[in-house]
């Protein structure tokens, strides 16, 4: 309990996985522009996307941390990162920066930009920047 699953292109696979970590009360999180996030089979679960971190049409300080930071270069991992990020700090307001980068393992950058994203999560954590 307390976990968090992060789904990028549910698809069939993403389906059973789903279905695997709903029974094991965990959070599931769903990024996928195809899938109308109310139709994933979440019964009694809470659903978050990266669209419901902005509130009132203003970004979440996260995100805007992400931004600052320079953590978004290609935008492939930003969902995930964001979304892990987030329950991490909702979990754990000041994590350490191995803490930072245990919550965020099940996400890889493939421009490297690992730095930036630790140093934004810090940030939002009201950390120094390294």
């Amino acid at each position: 309990e307390g976990h968090v699953l992060g789904l990028v292109g549910y698809g069939q696979v993403g389906h059973r996985v789903a279905r695997i970590a709903r029974a094991m009360n965990m959070h599931v999180v769903v990024h996928d522009p195809f899938i109308d996030p109310a139709r994933v089979e979440a019964d009694g679960a809470e659903v978050t996307t990266i669209e419901g971190l902005a509130v009132d049409g203003h970004l979440d300080p996260l995100q805007a941390a992400f931004l600052d930071t320079g953590a978004v270069q290609c935008g492939f991992c930003t969902p995930g990162q964001l979304i892990a990020a987030h329950a991490l700090l909702a979990e754990n307001p000041h994590p350490t920066v191995a803490e930072i980068q245990e919550g965020l393992a099940g996400n890889l950058c493939r421009c490297g930009c690992y730095g930036q994203i630790t140093e934004a999560v810090r940030a939002v954590a009201g950390e120094d920047a390294p």
